[in-house]
This record gives C-alpha cells, structure tokens and sequence, in this order.
C-alpha cells in the first residue's frame, strides 16, 4: 500500500512537470494577443477616403514607396522566425504587419502609385537596403529565442525612428493619419518584444529611437482605441 501511494506520487510530480515544460515555451510567447493593434481597418480606410486627395512632393512619393516595403519587411522577418522557432508572439505581429502594409496599400492606390511589393514573395525586396537588412535579421534572429526576440524590438525601433523623420517633410492629412497609426501600433510591438526580452533574461538597448523615448515606451501602457 506505502508502496502504491508513493509510485501515484512519483506518477503526479512527472505529470506535472510535464506540463510545466510544455507551457514554458506558450507562456513567454503569449506577450502579445492577437489584436495588437486593435485596428479598425475599414474604419480608417474611410477616413482616408474622406480626406481630400493633395498633390505629393517628392519626399511623400518616395517615403510611401518606402514605407510600404519596410512593413513588408517586418512581416517576412516575422514569418521566418516564426517558422524558425514557433513561438505565437512571431506570428500574430506578423499579422498586424500585414494590415499595416494593407494600410499603406490604400494610399498608393488613392494616388494612383505603383506599389513596390507587387507579387514578390517573403524576403524578397526591391529596395536594396532592405534586402540587406532582410537577410542581416534573419540570420541574427535564427542563432537563439533571445537574439530572436532582439530582431523584433530593432525591427520597431528602426521603424519609429524612420516614420518620426519622415513625417517632417509629411503635410498631406491621410498620410499623417496613416503614419502615426503606424507608430502607434509599432510602440505596442516594441512593448510586447522588450516583454519577452526580459522574460528570457535578455535586455535591449534602443539602437535608432533614443533612450529616453524607448523608456516612455516600454514603461507605458498598450495603446488602444486607433
């Protein structure tokens, strides 16, 4: 009998630890949820419509362009690390990444632009720069979770730090509106990158945005409402 109830014992503390082990992995990636964002797409694509369709200087022609392949950008490394390492936190951002890249789509159609993605598939890029910087992450983001997980938060950073600039020489009204819906939903990314960072006992240092506005971020709520 002492010896039946000790075996039942041993029995309970294996399930257990089972299943401890297989929600270690589920835990660290459920940072995020599946609505980042909590974009209302068809929303503010009739806010973008209702705005009136102004000329396009130069910089805004160029920036829109760019703009649309480097949310394409953050989808495919998203993507590719998700099927790398298969943590949830991977895929849903990629989710919102492709509604951001949706997003910017709706300008380059109202001004009758052509879109620099076309059919190309993921990690594939016109812009040179961004190929580089495609293929740079990605074997960064492949060597472990943590790197990974960094990949992410520069990814954010660099994306803050190039619509903040680019909004400079911004004066058209649906542009602006599109923009700052983007850094809004690239601060929750951020947020939700540094999360996991620190989970796996990893820091980051903010290589684009400064230190000061990194740290508003991180320490501040998640966005809502946009």
């Amino acid at each position: 009998m002492k010896n039946s109830a000790k075996n039942i014992g041993k029995l309970f503390l294996l399930a257990v630890s089972l299943f401890l082990f297989s929600c270690t992995k589920e835990d660290v990636s459920d940072q995020v949820n599946n609505n980042t964002d909590n974009l209302n797409y068809a929303g503010l694509e009739a806010q973008i419509k209702g705005l009136p369709k102004e000329s396009l200087n130069t910089a805004e022609l160029a920036s829109l362009s760019f703009m649309r392949e480097e949310e394409k950008l953050a989808k495919d490394v998203y993507v590719t690390l998700y099927n790398k390492w298969g943590v949830n936190i991977f895929t849903n951002i990629s989710a919102s990444e492709l509604t951001h890249m949706n997003t910017v789509l709706l300008l380059l159609n109202k001004y009758s632009l052509t879109d620099p993605v076309g059919s190309n598939p993921v990690g594939v890029f016109r812009d040179t720069s961004l190929q580089k910087l495609y293929n740079q992450l990605v074997a960064k983001g492949n060597t472990s979770i943590l790197e990974a997980y960094k990949v992410g938060a520069t990814i954010e950073d660099l994306d803050l730090f190039d619509l903040k600039n680019q909004l400079i020489n911004i004066d058209n009204q649906d542009i602006r509106l599109v923009y700052e819906m983007l850094m809004k939903g690239s601060r929750n990314h951020l947020r939700s990158f540094y999360k996991n960072i620190l989970k796996v006992g990893g820091s980051y240092t903010p290589q684009y945005i400064s230190q000061a506005e990194f740290d508003a971020i991180v320490e501040s709520a998640m966005a809502t409402g946009f």
